[in-house]
C-alpha cells in the first residue's frame, strides 16, 4: 500500500503520514460555536474531515474522532472584544443560554445527517470541561507564562516568544504583530496587545459564568480545545484540524499553551480547509452573504434561485481540493447537481449489472485502461485526500458503464477480476470514503411535486368547468394547511400555513 502523504500546515508541505502509535490515530477537529444556526462556511470543514476520517478508517486504522462544541459562547478574536454571543442571541430568543445552546446544537447535528457525516467518536462541550480549564491555566501560571490581573487572566506571548517560535503555524512575526495589533478598549490591564485571555472576569450581565481561583468568570476561547484534546487524546496525538480562518489566532494560541502546559505541541500535523467564497466575494455580514444550511436545502435566500439537496452540496464541495478555494455559485451548484445525477445513475447501472467477465479479456487495452482508472482512486487520496481526482476517474468510467449495459462493449472484453474490481471501487470510493448516497429529495420537494401534480389535475377539470371538483380540491388543502390562490393567467399559486 503506498504512504498516505498529507499537506502539513506546520511545515507547509507534503508529509509521509506516521502516527504517534499505529494502528491507532488521534484527531482533533474544531467543532462550531452553537449560538446560532450552522452556514454554508460550515459545510466544507465536517465534510473534508469527516473523508479524512472515513478514509483513515479504511486504511485499517483505528481512529478516535474527537470534535467540540463550542457552548461557553465567548470568543475573543484579533481585533475584537470579548463576546458573549450564547447570551446575547439567548436574550434575543427569550432562551435560557443553554437551552438556546441545545437548540442549535440539534440543529447542527440535524445538518450533518443531512450531510450524512459520520457522527464523531466523542463530542465533547467547552462548558463540560470547566475543571479541566482552569487545571490546564493554573498550570502555565506555574510555569510563569501567565498572569492575573482583576480577577482576569492572559498568556504572556512575548516571554512565550522569547523561548519557542510564536507564530510556527500561521508565519505571523511578533514584532509585526506588536505593530498592527488594536488597542482595545477595556484590555490595558494586558501586558502586550498581543497577550490573550485564558480566562475573563465576568461582568455583572455576564450571565455563563463560573467560579475560579480568580474569582467568578469565563474561561477564554483557546484553552477550551487545548484543554479538551489532551483529555481525550494525550498530551500530544497525530492530527488537528479546522478551516485556514482558524490557523491564527486560534491555533496558534492552542500551540502555545499546550507547549507550556503539557511540554509539547499539541498535534504533529495540522489541516486546514480554505474557505468557501460566494460569487467571488468572502462569506460575511457586510456583504449580506451569509446563507444557513437550512436556507441552502430550501432555497429561501436572495442569492439562491432555487434550493439545493444536501447531496450536491456534498458532491461540489468533494469537486474541488479541501485546501483550494472554493466558490459557491447557482451556476456551479446546478452543474453539480447534474453531475452527481449522472454518477449515481451510472453507480445503479453498476450495481444491476450481473457479475461477468472472461478469464482473459477481449480487449486487453479497455481492460487495462478501466484497471488503471480504479486503482488511481488509491494513488489519489494517498495523494493528500484528493476527491477531485477520484470523482474524475469516476466521471471517465460513466461512459464505459452505461456501454456494457446497452451492450456496445461486450462483458468478455473485461477479465472477471476487473469487473469486480469496477465494482468494487465505486463502492468504497463513493459511499464508503466520499459519503455519497442517493438523494432522494428533501421533504419541501416531495411536496412541491405533489402541489404540481394537484394543481395540475385541478386546472385540467377547471378547463373542463368542473367547478365542484376544483373546488373539493382546493377545500381538501386547505384543510390541511395549503393556501391555494387563483392568479390571473388561469394558473395557481400556493403556499404552506
Amino acid at each position: 500500500m503506498a504512504k498516505l502523504q498529507l499537506h502539513n500546515s506546520l511545515t507547509r508541505k507534503k508529509e509521509v503520514f506516521e502516527p504517534i502509535n499505529p494502528p491507532y490515530v488521534g484527531m482533533y477537529v474544531c467543532g462550531p460555536t452553537v449560538s446560532g444556526e450552522s452556514h454554508l462556511g460550515h459545510a466544507r470543514p465536517y465534510i473534508t474531515f469527516d473523508v479524512v476520517f472515513r478514509y483513515l478508517t479504511q486504511l485499517g486504522y483505528h481512529v478516535r474522532y474527537v470534535r467540540n462544541i463550542t457552548d461557553a459562547g465567548h470568543f475573543e478574536e484579533e481585533g475584537r472584544e470579548a463576546e458573549d454571543k450564547i447570551s446575547q442571541k439567548a436574550l434575543l430568543e427569550r432562551l435560557e443560554p443553554m437551552e438556546l445552546v441545545q437548540k442549535y446544537t440539534n440543529l447542527y447535528h440535524w445538518a450533518m445527517r443531512q450531510f450524512n457525516c459520520l457522527p464523531p467518536s466523542i463530542e465533547p462541550t467547552a462548558t463540560g470541561h470547566i475543571i479541566e480549564q482552569i487545571s490546564m491555566i493554573r498550570k502555565i501560571m506555574d510555569a510563569g507564562y501567565a498572569y492575573e490581573v482583576n480577577g482576569s487572566v492572559y498568556f504572556d506571548v512575548k516571554k512565550y516568544a522569547e523561548h519557542y517560535p510564536y507564530g510556527i503555524l500561521s508565519g505571523r512575526k511578533l514584532d509585526d504583530l506588536l505593530e498592527t495589533t488594536r488597542d482595545l478598549e477595556g484590555q490595558e490591564e494586558k501586558r502586550n496587545k498581543v497577550d490573550f485571555a485564558l480566562w475573563k472576569k465576568a461582568p455583572p450581565e455576564h450571565i455563563m459564568r463560573w467560579k475560579s481561583p480568580w474569582g467568578e468568570g469565563f474561561p477564554g476561547w483557546h484553552i477550551e480545545c487545548s484543554a479538551m484534546s489532551s483529555k481525550y487524546l494525550g498530551n500530544q496525538f497525530d492530527i488537528h484540524g479546522g478551516g485556514m480562518d482558524l490557523q491564527f489566532p486560534h491555533h496558534e494560541c492552542e500551540i502555545a499553551q499546550s507547549t507550556i502546559a503539557l511540554g509539547e505541541m499539541p498535534a504533529r500535523y495540522w489541516m486546514h480547509n480554505n474557505m468557501i467564497t460566494i460569487n467571488g466575494r468572502k462569506m460575511g455580514k457586510s456583504y449580506n452573504n451569509i446563507i444557513k444550511l437550512s436556507e441552502v436545502f430550501s432555497g429561501n435566500h436572495p442569492l439562491l434561485e432555487r434550493g439545493y439537496s444536501p447531496m450536491t452540496v456534498r458532491f461540489f464541495v468533494l469537486q474541488t481540493h479541501y485546501r483550494s478555494t472554493l466558490d459557491f455559485s447557482n451556476e456551479g451548484l446546478q452543474a453539480a447537481e447534474k453531475g452527481f445525477e449522472r454518477l449515481w445513475s451510472a453507480y445503479e447501472v453498476l450495481k444491476n449489472l450481473p457479475e461477468s467477465g472472461a478469464d482473459m479479456p477481449a480487449d486487453k487495452e479497455l481492460d487495462e485502461q478501466v484497471t488503471k482508472l480504479c486503482r488511481e482512486c488509491e494513488e489519489f487520496l494517498n495523494d493528500d485526500f484528493n476527491t477531485a481526482k477520484v470523482l474524475a476517474n469516476l466521471f471517465e468510467l460513466v461512459p464505459i458503464i452505461n456501454s456494457l449495459k446497452s451492450g456496445q462493449i461486450k462483458t468478455n472484453n473485461l477479465q472477471k477480476k476487473t469487473f469486480s474490481l469496477l465494482k468494487q471501487t465505486w463502492k468504497i470510493y463513493l459511499e464508503d470514503i466520499l459519503g455519497l448516497k442517493k438523494d432522494t429529495g428533501s421533504q419541501d420537494d416531495k411536496l412541491a411535486g405533489v402541489m404540481d401534480l394537484l394543481l395540475s389535475i385541478r386546472k385540467d377539470v377547471r378547463s373542463k368547468k368542473d367547478y365542484a371538483t376544483s373546488d373539493k380540491i382546493r377545500d381538501a388543502l386547505n384543510k390541511v394547511g395549503i393556501t391555494v390562490k387563483d392568479e390571473k393567467d388561469g394558473g395557481a399559486s400556493w403556499s404552506a400555513n
